[in-house]
């Protein structure tokens, strides 16, 4: 068997889509122009190849995260299959391998992903960053226990105007936090704002403060006929709700209330620290279910620790082993941090610190897990203090979430 692992080719790109269109059970569409085939550029892609056929696909997406308060250059996963024939001989961990080096070398020292099964990426060093919160509400059941439905006047927004002023709004959102992306065009055309005819057209509503300057917005569909209900039949869909401040949480929740043809309020994409369940006067009419949201991988640990954003300022030193496909991050690296940036060492003799996994160091610098849980389970060794040292530096100002799908 001759094994080939390289980028796709612009004629190539057809085969990968019918390849996408088998493996997704036409998720994507079957042919070979779907949008596996066209949403991605040959540049973007690694295949193996098995006596010159296309048996495994990859595709790693440019993207750029938030990393609790910095830009960080992100490798976003996606694409990834093998035809059934070629399965069990190990080609996805080769191109694992290849496109991790090549990850390093071109400066992105994260990798991001949306699991289909858990099994097969837990194996190649991803973990669990973020999980997204399910909302199912009826308006008559949409209220705040202390009666304060915010101020902010709520007003819906044209089509040609939405965009900027959304993009503007989720900016200024993310900021300070930690694995959401930076919004090209594309990304919002292909998450908030994409049609789809079954749900209705896209709204968007703003809120805006006394002095008229907006403080966030709602982005959703609206559609009827969607719910078993003789008086509110029907349904709100929300796409993206960015808000500010709590004023505007509130008015944009009160604006949404005041659909009283509506049944269900559906929003599936809520981060776990949304603070609707403590702001509601009747939280479990949320129906909130919590879903697992996107998988991260730190592909190189000294660039990523040196490239996040800290609150705290402190001294770190962390040994890391067992890392079989990017084995450069074996080893032992001090970690020197403040509010005004990080530096990163390698050190032969480490004092007292922490010994992890890459695994579970990636969901303490996400945020998703502390040092102090993740000891309680048995993936971190330290002693009390440096616990309780990494619990802190690590410590982010709001839950990681990721709301975008790539």
């Amino acid at each position: 068997m001759n094994v080939e692992i390289r980028s796709a080719t612009a004629e190539e790109m057809g085969e990968m889509g019918i390849l996408g269109g088998y493996v997704y059970g036409g998720s994507f569409g079957d042919g070979p122009d779907n949008t596996v085939a066209t949403a991605n550029l040959p540049e973007w892609t690694l295949c193996a190849f098995v006596d010159g056929q296309m048996a495994s696909m990859f595709t790693n997406i440019p993207f750029t995260m938030r990393a609790q308060g910095n830009p960080m250059r992100l490798a976003g996963v996606s694409t990834i299959g093998t035809q059934p024939e070629f399965r069990r001989r190990g080609l996805v961990r080769r191109i694992h391998t290849e496109a991790f080096a090549s990850m390093r070398d071109a400066g992105q020292p994260m990798a991001a992903l949306w699991a289909s099964q858990a099994a097969i990426y837990q194996r190649y060093g991803y973990a669990i960053a973020s999980m997204q919160r399910h909302y199912t509400i009826d308006t008559a059941d949409i209220g705040f226990f202390d009666g304060n439905d915010g101020s902010y006047d709520v007003r819906r927004v044209s089509a040609t105007d939405a965009y900027d002023v959304a993009k503007r709004l989720y900016i200024e959102f993310i900021d300070e936090r930690m694995c959401y992306l930076h919004r090209a065009k594309a990304l919002w055309t292909q998450n908030a704002f994409e049609e789809n005819e079954a749900d209705g057209p896209i709204w968007t509503a703003v809120a805006y403060d006394d002095a008229g300057t907006p403080r966030g917005y709602v982005i959703y569909t609206l559609r009827a006929g969607k719910v078993s209900h003789r008086a509110r039949a029907q349904e709100i869909r929300i796409r993206d709700l960015v808000w500010l401040d709590q004023e505007a949480y509130r008015s944009i929740w009160s604006f949404i209330k005041s659909h009283d043809l509506v049944g269900r309020v559906f929003w599936h994409a809520a981060p776990v620290d949304d603070p609707a369940y403590e702001l509601f006067v009747e939280p479990r009419m949320l129906h909130s279910e919590d879903a697992e949201g996107t998988w991260f991988r730190l592909v190189d640990i000294p660039a990523a620790l040196a490239g996040r954003g800290y609150h705290h300022e402190g001294s770190l030193d962390i040994t890391i082993g067992g890392d079989d496909i990017a084995d450069w991050n074996n080893g032992h690296f001090r970690l020197d941090v403040s509010p005004d940036g990080a530096e990163v060492h390698p050190i032969d003799q480490p004092r007292d610190g922490i010994t992890l996994a890459p695994k579970a160091l990636t969901s303490l610098f996400t945020g998703f897990r502390t040092a102090r849980q993740m000891r309680a389970w048995g993936f971190v060794d330290g002693s009390h203090d440096a616990i309780n040292r990494a619990t802190q530096l690590f410590e982010t100002l709001h839950a990681p979430h990721c709301p975008d799908h790539f």
